[in-house]
């Protein structure tokens, strides 16, 4: 036990003098600890990130002193733990599940990593696997504070809800006027004293319903995009937004039509993957010059969920539907350019894709491909 920790201190006495690095028997960063020292402070005081190697244990055996800027910790406080006790479980099971061993190429995370003050930092990860010349296994990250950028995106979304919500408020007004005017005509009868008050007061409960549904898919677009991930039903968000978005569509003779069918489920932020699908409804609704239908199914492949928003608008040009995630490319007259490219976001997110395809006769699909059910990360 003696020796042990005698051991023990001999390491940490080296670790202090030499605060960036570890002993490693192979060599393998040699080269890392051998880089001058002003080389070294002019790397950390030059970047927005820091760079961190662990062993296949997990076990953190090299970070750079930037890590002190971003985060706050001293190096000699990260040294031998594990890379993953400040970040969230969720984050750390999704990168488990993702990260391709078999993969020579870097791969990319974003995730939130804890600082020393328990604030969430948002962090773009560079990580790889490598090899030294005894074959002994080692992962490298190149971690970089995207803060400002998240912040960026969260504000274009809120930008692009807000127009979202105003561009139905027509379509709503008129929609909720309807049933305001029939329970006006009800009361009026009941205050002149009519019979029939059962039949009455149901057909009053029932236009209040209407009314209450309708609102409060209005306010949904008006909160913030959660990060709440759990199993949900493709059906039921799919009337969610129908409910939404009909009367806009009524306002242009335009029907919007879904045949229930099945009860597929994907594992999914149900506020995230209902912006995207009011985003493309929406953008089918303005697409289409004429009265006519839209037409949304859910299918199914060995291994994705497929919903299609199917217009009978004038179609795409070829040369242009590569743009149309870009941001601030629109084609429309009024459009923000933003609302493709937060939905191509959010179903990367998702590890979800957005196809856009031309149809046979006229008008255009677009296609939301989302993974089928997964367990829970």
């Amino acid at each position: 036990m003696e020796n042990k920790d005698s051991n023990q201190q001999v390491e940490n006495n080296k670790n202090k003098q030499n605060p960036t690095t570890t002993p490693d028997p192979q060599g393998f960063f040699n080269n890392i600890a051998a880089l001058p020292p002003s080389i070294l402070e002019w790397i950390d005081k030059n970047t927005n990130g820091f760079i961190a190697i662990w062993d296949k244990n997990g076990r953190i055996i090299y970070i750079s002193k930037s890590v002190e800027q971003l985060l706050g910790y001293k190096v000699t406080d990260l040294l031998g733990t594990q890379w993953y006790e400040k970040v969230s479980n969720e984050d750390v099971t999704y990168i488990k599940n993702h990260f391709d061993t078999n993969q020579d190429s870097s791969q990319l995370f974003n995730i939130m990593i804890q600082n020393i003050y328990g604030k969430n930092i948002w962090t773009e990860n560079l990580v790889s696997q490598i090899k030294d010349s005894n074959d002994n296994i080692y992962y490298a990250a190149a971690v970089k504070d995207i803060t400002d950028k998240k912040e960026a995106e969260e504000m274009m979304i809120r930008s692009e809800k807000m127009s979202v919500a105003g561009q139905l408020a027509a379509g709503i007004a008129h929609e909720v006027r309807n049933p305001l005017t029939s329970l006006k005509g009800f009361l009026q009868l009941l205050q002149a004293g009519v019979n029939r008050k059962e039949e009455y007061y149901k057909i009053m409960i029932d236009e209040i319903e209407k009314m209450e549904t309708i609102t409060s898919e209005l306010l949904f677009i008006s909160k913030p995009l959660t990060d709440n991930k759990q199993i949900e039903k493709v059906q039921e968000m799919v009337v969610d937004v129908i409910t939404l978005l009909r009367p806009q569509a009524k306002l242009k003779n335009i029907d919007i039509l879904f045949e229930q069918t099945g009860s597929q489920t994907v594992y999914c932020d149900r506020s995230q993957i209902k912006q995207v699908l009011i985003n493309i409804v929406k953008n089918a609704i303005e697409a289409m010059e004429e009265p006519g239908n839209i037409q949304l199914n859910v299918l199914t492949s060995e291994d994705s969920i497929l919903l299609d928003v199917i217009d009978g608008g004038p179609g795409i040009p070829e040369e242009i539907i590569h743009k149309l995630k870009e941001p601030f490319f629109t084609t429309k007259q009024s459009g923000t350019g933003l609302g493709l490219m937060i939905t191509t976001q959010i179903l990367e997110r998702h590890d979800g894709k957005l196809e856009i395809l031309q149809n046979e006769n006229k008008g255009s699909t677009f296609r939301i491909i989302l993974p089928k059910q997964k367990e829970a990360k």
